[in-house]
């Protein structure tokens, strides 16, 4: 089996996210998380990274796993219990982790909103959702009715969307900004689209769909993620010529 550098898949990674560009939650941690030996056979895919997906990585017999979640959004100490159990098959598994969260949804060609406009057909893209200093997702100019668009993410993500019917019955401008934006669905309509697809969002967000008259399709996080870390690993495999695969550790939210 091939093998390259773990060192240069990371710099490939950097060169094409940049993630020193951008501003993130401070538990994103965008990066090499944790390194191994230093060289890659296989590389695992995964939208979480979690005990869960660490053993399905380690199953694949993988080198590196690319997360868009990383291990470090609550707090990383102390190392007891799981968090124990999960470094201890780090180590003895040599299995590196990088992680990637807004850099990755963000990213015009490998990333999440990119990837999922791409599936749904959307063309023409322009940048959409300013957050954190950065527009992070993208916009279609298109007329779908909300039925049609709801055919499609259905058959795009494999569940049906979860329709907040604010808006008109047609959909003619769509932004789309996936995981959990919902609670940020004023920046969507003041950025004057009348559609929004993304993620999830609290309760409250109903009325606020109304009052704004916004229609909103919440696809599921874990759903409209899964785009950017299979992108990315594709992208990797490609270039450095390693076998990869992507760990489906379906959350159902």
């Amino acid at each position: 089996m091939p093998k390259a550098k773990l060192a240069d898949l990371v710099r490939r990674c950097q060169k094409l996210l940049r993630p020193d560009t951008f501003c993130d939650w401070d538990g994103a941690c965008n990066g090499l998380q944790v390194e191994n030996s230093g060289r890659v056979g296989r590389i695992a895919a995964c939208v979480d990274a979690s005990l869960a997906t660490i053993k399905l990585a380690i199953h694949a017999e993988a080198d590196l796993m690319i997360a868009h979640h990383g291990l470090f959004w609550s707090p990383a100490v102390p190392w007891t219990g799981m968090r124990r159990e999960m470094l201890e098959l780090l180590v003895k598994n040599n299995l590196a982790v990088y992680s990637s969260h807004l850099p990755l949804d963000a990213h015009p060609r490998l990333g999440n909103n990119a990837r999922l406009c791409a599936a749904l057909g959307f063309k023409n893209l322009q940048p959409f959702f300013l957050h954190k200093g950065r527009h992070i997702g993208w916009q279609a100019r298109t007329i779908l009715s909300r039925q049609a668009l709801a055919k499609k993410l259905a058959a795009v993500l494999g569940r049906a969307p979860l329709l907040l019917p604010g808006g008109g019955g047609h959909c003619q401008r769509i932004g789309v900004v996936t995981g959990g934006a919902g609670a940020e669905m004023k920046i969507a309509a003041q950025e004057g689209v009348d559609t929004f697809v993304t993620g999830e969002g609290p309760h409250w967000t109903y009325a606020t769909a109304e009052d704004l008259g916004l229609n909103v399709f919440y696809g599921g996080h874990y759903a409209t993620e899964t785009f950017g870390v299979k992108a990315l690993a594709a992208e990797l495999s490609k270039t450095f010529g390693l076998p990869w695969t992507f760990l489906d550790h379906p959350t159902g939210l």
